[in-house]
């Protein structure tokens, strides 16, 4: 058994999404004020983060999209834990759009669905946020609706176009239940298929994003 971690690594100001704040990473209670509450020789820290939730790599609940829909704390973890998963393979071409012909003749039914385009080797560039990110197209999530997939990450900027304001991938999959998982990274490091998948964020009512520590089983 061999652990991958697939999660980037979350730090002060960091930028995830240009046009969202990065996080504030401080002390709640520091070390050395911790010493005058503990006997000597005893002292503890408790951190304190101020972030937004689309912060990392970060898991969409329908909630996200949808007032009505699953959020955070509904989420059921067999949606999001060992989920079977399988690669899609795309960091070798210069096409931007995952179709539906990309697809349709994977078995997806009940697993989660990674796709490989490389692009987290820009995370930290001005390039990876700059609008000519991969993405999924409206008619290849259509399909993957159709076809069964129980969640779908990508280790793109965003799974959507960013060009207009419209997110018909996020639109589709959220409203079928499907949670996606964005900013993965080593996807590399995966078999094609053969392994388990996780994407497990905090428990926390009312919120439809969160950062999470997304790692596969092989």
């Amino acid at each position: 058994m061999q652990l991958v971690d697939l999660s980037h690594t979350i730090h002060h100001e960091m930028i995830t999404y240009r046009g969202l704040p990065g996080p504030v990473i401080s002390d709640h209670l520091s070390r050395e004020d911790s010493r005058t509450r503990y006997e000597e020789g005893t002292e503890f820290q408790i951190g304190k983060i101020e972030m937004v939730a689309n912060t990392g790599t970060y898991i969409d609940s329908p909630f996200h999209r949808y007032a009505e829909g699953v959020d955070l704390s509904t989420l059921e973890l067999a949606s999001i834990a060992h989920l079977d998963g399988i690669v899609l393979r795309r960091s070798e071409t210069p096409e931007r759009t995952v179709k539906r012909a990309d697809v349709e003749n994977l078995n997806v039914r009940g697993r989660a669905l990674l796709i490989h385009t490389g692009w987290d080797k820009l995370w930290r560039t001005d390039q990876y946020s700059n609008g000519m990110h991969p993405f999924v197209a409206a008619d290849a999530a259509e399909h993957l609706v159709t076809a069964g997939v129980a969640l779908v990450g990508i280790d793109s900027f965003n799974i959507d176009d960013t060009a207009g304001g419209q997110r018909p991938v996020h639109t589709i999959l959220l409203q079928a239940g499907i949670p996606i998982v964005e900013h993965l990274c080593r996807l590399s490091d995966l078999p094609d298929w053969g392994f388990r998948f996780f994407a497990v964020p905090p428990k926390i009512r009312g919120m439809g994003s969160f950062a999470v520590r997304a790692f596969a089983v092989t």
